[in-house]
This record gives structure tokens, sequence and C-alpha cells, in this order.
């Protein structure tokens, strides 16, 4: 079977994690406000760093006995492309962060969903061939989708150092979304390549914590709480081990523009989750964390997005190879 064969299924995979990942939204928002019950005067930098190293510890452990037992240690190249996988998404993920604190929320959302526009531009450049015009209309549909969720105020919008932040923190998503494609790595195995990337950014998140918390007793009221568990270890198993492992496995079977564009999915999903699931998650953890409405930014902007990617999947869309990514 050749590698053609496997671009359908990998589409569907992908799409499918990428409304999974939806799910991160929620689950983090409300571990973060279990945290300030739970450890009181935890400023943002704490919250960020106790949420992202337990599930990136704790799924590297897994995968790490799951990759050695099917297929023993990570080659040279391996431990290569996850240490950049690491670099690029811990990167991100700092920038984006901080970026929060000096802009807002809807702004920084927009700003993110870039890469899946600047990535074709980017093709565009490495191959010296543009885009075919199905894709230009997409990252158009894009920014006008993502736009639309933030509820972007055109007229207020100014570029400062959160602004600033957010572009580069998107920059560094692009980067890993194009150094999992490089061909110097696709006989690369999945299982010990994702462990690699998992560890590595586990320890360096949680050294930080560690660093950061007022004393070890602050990181033991988290561990004792069954709530703070159990929503940690589903943020995990559902939006760390599966949706990563789905991404490093399928993503190099297509176009790394087709991929930026479903990626682009992920807030419908995240909006789709939070019209019901913070209050049932508010029920059993005590926090006080309400649902969202159905909004008509939520309607439009959702089909914008869905167009986009629809678009991108025809065959005018995705070109050849070397036009497409």
């Amino acid at each position: 079977m050749n590698s053609g064969d496997h671009r359908p299924r990998a589409r569907v995979l992908l799409f499918i994690a990428t409304l999974v990942w939806g799910l991160s939204f929620p689950l983090i928002k409300s571990l973060g406000d279990l945290q300030r019950l739970l450890v009181p005067g935890s400023g943002s930098w704490l919250v960020t760093v106790c949420t992202v190293a337990p599930r990136f510890l704790l799924a590297g452990v897994v995968l790490a006995v799951v990759a050695f037992w099917r297929q023993g240690g990570p080659t040279a190249l391996e431990w290569r492309q996850g240490l950049g996988l690491a670099l690029f998404l811990g990167l991100g993920l700092l920038l984006q962060v901080d970026g929060l604190q000096y802009t807002d929320a809807s702004v920084s959302a927009f700003l993110t969903q870039l890469y899946a526009v600047l990535i074709p531009l980017w093709v565009a450049a490495r191959t010296r061939r543009l885009p075919p015009w199905p894709v230009w209309v997409a990252c158009a549909l894009v920014v006008a989708g993502v736009g639309v969720l933030g509820r972007v105020d055109v007229r207020a919008f100014q570029l400062g150092r959160g602004e600033v932040e957010t572009i580069l923190g998107s920059l560094f998503f692009m980067a890993q979304i194009l150094w999992l494609e490089r061909q110097e790595f696709a006989r690369n195995r999945v299982l010990p390549t994702t462990t690699v990337m998992f560890l590595v950014v586990g320890v360096g998140f949680g050294v930080a914590a560690l660093a950061m918390a007022p004393q070890p007793a602050a990181l033991l009221a988290l561990a004792r709480s069954p709530a703070w568990g159990m929503l940690t270890v589903t943020l995990t198993a559902a939006c760390t081990i599966f949706c990563f492992v789905v991404m490093n496995a399928c993503q190099p079977r297509i176009t790394a523009t087709e991929a930026g564009l479903i990626y682009t999915l992920e807030p419908v999903s995240a909006s789709g989750l939070a019209l019901f699931l913070p209050a049932l998650i508010s029920g059993w953890t005590g926090i006080a964390y309400a649902n969202e409405t159905l909004t008509w930014h939520l309607v439009v902007g959702g089909v914008l997005l869905t167009a986009a990617n629809v678009l991108v999947q025809l065959p005018a869309g995705r070109g050849t190879p070397a036009a497409a990514g």
C-alpha cells in the first residue's frame, strides 16, 4: 500500500483529534479555578506550569512504558525530532501564556491561529510556487472565522507586547507542524518520538513548577485532590496521549497546509463543549464555572472554519504535493 492510500484515513483521524483537543479548554480552565481554590494566591504562571507539567510527565511515563515494550528505545533521529517538537511546543506555550497577560483573550485566540495562514505562505516561499486558489480562499475564511469566534474589534486593535508575543508563539506552533513533516524523520517511529517530546516538555515545566511554588505543600495540596487528579488524568489521556500520538502519526501523511487548516476547527469544538461541560464539572468539583451561551459568533465562525476545511480538501484545493506543502 503506498503512502497516498493512507491520506483519507489520516485526515479523518486528525479531524477527530482536533475535536477532542477542544476538550482541553474547559478542562484547563477548570484546573486553574480548582487550583486557586486549593492553593489560594496562585498566580497565572504557577497555574500554567502546574497544569502543563503533570499532563506531559504522566503522558511521557505511560508512553515510555508502551514504546519501550513494543519498539524499544528512541534512535538518534527520534531524539532529534522529539527534542525539536518539545522545543517548539514549549516555547509556543510560554509565549502564548505570557502574551495573554497583556492582551485580550479574543485577540490572543485570533493571532494564535495565524499559523494556518502562514503555513501556505511559507510553503510557497520554500517551493517558489504559489498555492492553488482554494488555499488562499480557505485562509481568508480562517481569518474571518477565528476573528468572528474571538469577537475581535478591528477598530480597537493595537500591536503591543501581548500581541507581539502571541504572534511569535504562533510562529513556534507553525514550526512544530513543519518540523514534524521533515523528510529526514520519515522513518522515525511515532511512539518513541512522542515519548521524548512529552518527557522533555514535562520535565521543563515540572522544574518551573518546583521553582515557582511558594512551598512544596502547595503542590501536595493539588496531588491530594481527587477532583484535580481526575481532571488531570482526563486531560492527559484524551488531549495529550491520544491527540499528540494521532498528530505525530497522521500529520506527515498529508500536507502541512491541510493540517494547519484542520487544526483551526479546535476553537469550534471548544466553544461547543463550553455550552454544557462547565456546569457538569462545577457540580462535581465545587468550582464556579458557568456554561457559555450559543451566540451568532459561534454559528457564523464555525461555518466559516468548516467551509475552509471543506474547500481545502477539494481536488482543486489540494494541488500537487509540491504546491500544497
